[in-house]
């Protein structure tokens, strides 16, 4: 395997994704500034499952195939399902400077602040790059000792909150989520 010179990295819980993270990928394809983009789907999403409520990791990876393996440049990945106990983005990022010379996390504006609390985050802000995506009301900042950049898009106003509790029929959902999801996502309320 010929090494990467420069990955994005894209995770979440994407329970479900939707339009928005499809967006972002496409945005963050668009700027030149990757060889691949790796959407990993966490495993155990610590801050997420103690709250409940997040569907299987197998379901949410099936959504996230259906979604986005289709994009260029776009790669998704179980690597944070297949390693026990929470997802932490450090590990993810040190097991993929094993095969990149760099790692760029891509994030949304609303994570950006969150960046300093997240687990080894001193170590983590030495590693990598972060890309922010545009938020519809959230600042585009830079926490301090961050190297950051915005990827240029129009922000979405979507969450996968307002998808899970939202009451719509198929009709809606084509709004807000690439088709290819829909099936997957009814079968996960049955």
């Amino acid at each position: 395997m010929v090494p990467l010179h420069r990955l994005g990295l894209f995770g979440g819980t994407f329970d479900p994704p939707h339009n928005g993270h499809v967006a972002a990928l496409v945005a963050a394809a668009r700027t030149g500034r990757f060889d691949a983009l790796e959407v990993t789907v966490a495993g155990d999403p610590y801050r997420k499952s103690a709250l409940g409520g997040v569907h299987s990791a197998a379901l949410r990876l099936a959504m996230a195939s259906a979604a986005f393996a289709h994009l260029d440049l776009v790669r998704v990945s179980d690597r944070e399902i297949n390693r026990p106990g929470p997802s932490y983005t450090i590990d993810t990022v040190a097991e993929l400077l094993a095969e990149a010379q760099r790692v760029d996390l891509v994030i949304g504006a609303d994570l950006a602040a969150q960046l300093p609390t997240w687990h080894r985050a001193d170590e983590l802000r030495e590693m990598v790059t972060v890309g922010i995506i545009p938020r519809p009301g959230t600042p585009l900042t830079a926490p301090v000792g961050w190297e950051c950049y915005e990827i240029d898009m129009a922000p979405v106003d979507l969450s996968s909150t307002f998808l899970r509790e939202a009451t719509l029929d198929d009709a809606g959902l084509k709004l807000f989520m690439p088709d290819e999801v829909i099936a997957i996502f009814r079968s996960a309320a049955e």
